[in-house]
């Protein structure tokens, strides 16, 4: 069976897939390399630290890991990003719409986060070595400045997150999408199924998903608010006893 999602989804992953493959491959300075992978490092540290409770609560543990492993975490995604950008085109005509707009979703955050960890190194790379880790995040977010791409950054993220909820309530979808995992690896998008599927099983056992979500919106707005309107000392000693 096929379906039909709507115009321009496809051409909507590969230009964000493009975009991040321009940043990508405009990482031949190594020292720029290192910058990035330590914002994402750093990153991924705040999150563990913002989100503990939830990584701990058996309930919750499957969605939090999802988010940052898929999301915000500091792996190389290159083959995923060549799979999703290779079979765009396939991803209309095999999956359900829901399930591609979740790949738009997908494309779109990785798009925005790589975008702004690219502009963070630059600037990162401008302050003072001996500047505290902290500290030269605060201060490299801020020369960042772009409130409106953090601020949509978020909401891709939430809008994932409440798909998600919305589709694993779905059992024939769920069937679906499993039914999907020969003929997905046959046309070479293993990694989109694996990604949907991790998704979908993070998802699947939770029971109390609002608040789960409500979490991430609240936290996150206000780490956005913190890094951007706080003092520089206030934002940087409270990002440093998240990463402590």
């Amino acid at each position: 069976m096929k379906f039909s999602l709507p115009a321009g989804t496809a051409q909507q992953i590969r230009d964000c897939l493009a975009e991040v493959d321009h940043l990508r491959h405009g990482l031949t300075d190594p020292v720029v390399e290192q910058a990035v992978l330590a914002i994402k490092q750093l990153q991924a540290r705040r999150f563990r630290h913002t989100y503990a409770d939830h990584l701990s609560d058996p309930g919750h543990a499957p969605a939090a890991s999802f988010f940052l492993d898929e999301l915000y975490g500091a792996h190389d995604f290159a083959e995923r990003d060549a799979q999703f950008g290779r079979i765009a085109g396939a991803i209309e005509r095999l999956f359900p719409e829901a399930v591609g707009a979740l790949a738009v979703d997908l494309a779109q955050t990785h798009a925005l986060t790589e975008h702004l960890d690219h502009a963070m190194a630059l600037h990162w790379l401008q302050l003072p070595e001996a500047t505290h880790a902290a500290l030269r995040y605060v201060q490299a977010w801020r020369r960042t400045a772009q409130v409106p791409a953090r601020e949509r950054q978020l909401a891709v993220v939430m809008h994932m997150g409440r798909e998600l909820q919305r589709l694993t309530r779905l059992r024939s979808l769920r069937m679906a999408l499993r039914m999907m995992r020969k003929p997905a690896a046959a046309a070479g998008m293993g990694d989109l199924q694996g990604f949907l599927e991790r998704g979908f099983d993070a998802f699947a056992g939770m029971t109390d998903t609002d608040s789960f979500l409500a979490s991430i919106q609240s936290r996150e707005s206000a780490w956005i608010r913190r890094l951007f309107d706080d003092s520089e000392a206030r934002a940087a000693d409270a990002l440093s006893s998240a990463l402590a």
